[in-house]
């Protein structure tokens, strides 16, 4: 059975995360110990809120150093996945952006506003596949997942699906070990918890 374990970034959505996986069979504990995340076989990093926050949250644990040198498989959801790129043209008052783990190439902006498509993005949208991937297996094209965010990552070479919210954009992307969601896959109904599923099945 997978040895799972949530990383403490701090966001509200980490009772959910625990809830969706326990419907899964797995326990996963909430931690920022290093010795505990890299003895796991798999590691979740969730996020909502500021990026600037979280990556403060993760300096302060040591955590910022220890994540890019996981080889286990690592999936980071909503915040948790803009977090492996590079950096964030989220920051705070007087800074240009915010500095992220550097593990995927690439800056994530913020989504255009307009009067038909507000910011932040909430709702279902349906996903497209680039690439083929053992964590949407199962999972066909057009099917819906639930999102809430107002930065994303633009679609590159590293994108495994996409999604369109005025202009396409990741909603998952994949280097080596590491994958995002830019989706909650524990608010996204059956999809969602398929995704999860897979994802603990994956083998380092």
């Amino acid at each position: 059975m997978a040895d799972v374990v949530i990383i403490d970034s701090g966001g509200a959505n980490l009772a959910s995360l625990q809830f969706a996986l326990r419907r899964l069979g797995t326990t996963a504990p909430v931690t920022a110990d290093a010795k505990r995340i890299r003895a796991a076989s798999h590691v979740l990093l969730p996020g909502v809120g500021a990026a600037q926050d979280t990556m403060r949250r993760l300096d302060d644990h040591g955590l910022t150093a220890l994540i890019p040198t996981l080889t286990q498989p690592l999936l980071g959801i909503c915040l948790g996945m803009q977090l492996l790129f590079e950096e964030s043209a989220e920051a705070a008052p007087g800074s240009p952006c915010t500095r992220a783990l550097g593990i995927i190439p690439g800056r994530v902006e913020r989504l255009a506003a307009s009067a038909q498509r507000p910011v932040p993005h909430m709702g279902w949208n349906q996903l497209e596949p680039l690439r083929e991937d053992p964590l949407f297996q199962g999972i066909a094209e057009g099917e819906y997942v639930y999102f809430v965010h107002s930065f994303a990552a633009p679609v590159g070479a590293n994108t495994l699906v996409a999604s369109e919210y005025g202009d396409r954009f990741t909603a998952a992307v994949r280097r080596a070990n590491f994958r995002g969601v830019q989706f909650h896959p524990e608010r996204s109904a059956a999809v969602g918890a398929r995704v999860l599923a897979n994802f603990l099945s994956l083998s380092a």
